[in-house]
């Protein structure tokens, strides 16, 4: 019997690994990572406890690379509508709708990273995942904004005031369970758009 198990394809592994990642993506998603007990991951994914941990250490390795695997999605995301030939602005636009779709499909849980951040608070593997996740958003922004902007440091600028009003308008819309401050921000950060500049 354990050279039949030792001799299934590597699919047959992959499938079970990625069946407790959805386990887990479902359940952090609904419920935070904090109230996911790692019994409950088990029984919900449907495999033995021997099994989890040959593909999970822990939790806290599990969490991270649910983490990942979000930010892959996201960031293939970010590479496809930066590459897309419409205009700049008309990103911009299209990202913040983007958001404000998946906030109401989502009823409004927010963004998963930062919802992790604020329970995990050794700086560990989970931790990393997000710092460079959150650098990934900002320099999407910062990709952006230099389409925008020809000079280097009103790019760098434009940036980071796109990427602080898209962090706040996920906040705020989560706290508040509304829409409107994703539309604020749409419409101040189209405003930052069309600002003059000096250069």
């Amino acid at each position: 019997m354990n050279r039949l198990v030792c001799m299934l394809p590597p699919m047959t592994i992959t499938e079970t690994r990625q069946r407790i990642l959805n386990t887990a993506a479902a359940l952090f998603s609904e419920r935070g990572y904090e109230l996911v007990g790692i019994n409950e991951l088990i029984e919900k994914s449907d495999v033995a406890k021997a099994t989890f941990y040959q593909h999970f250490r822990s939790k806290e390795k599990l969490c991270a690379e649910w983490l990942r695997q979000e930010s892959r999605e996201m960031c293939d995301s970010g590479k496809a509508l930066l590459a897309s030939p419409v205009p700049p602005e008309e990103k911009v636009a299209m990202k913040f709708d983007g958001l404000r779709d998946y906030l109401k499909g989502s009823d409004f849980r927010g963004c998963p990273f930062s919802n992790t951040a604020t329970v995990v608070l050794a700086d560990n593997e989970v931790r990393e995942v997000v710092r460079g996740f959150k650098a990934s958003v900002r320099q999407f922004w910062h990709e952006l904004a230099g389409e925008i902007r020809p000079d280097a440091a009103e790019a760098a600028r434009l940036g980071d005031e796109l990427f602080l009003l898209f962090s706040g308008a996920v906040t705020e819309a989560q706290n508040l369970k509304e829409i409107w401050p994703v539309e604020t921000a749409k419409s101040a950060g189209l405003t930052l758009c069309t600002r003059k500049t000096n250069t």
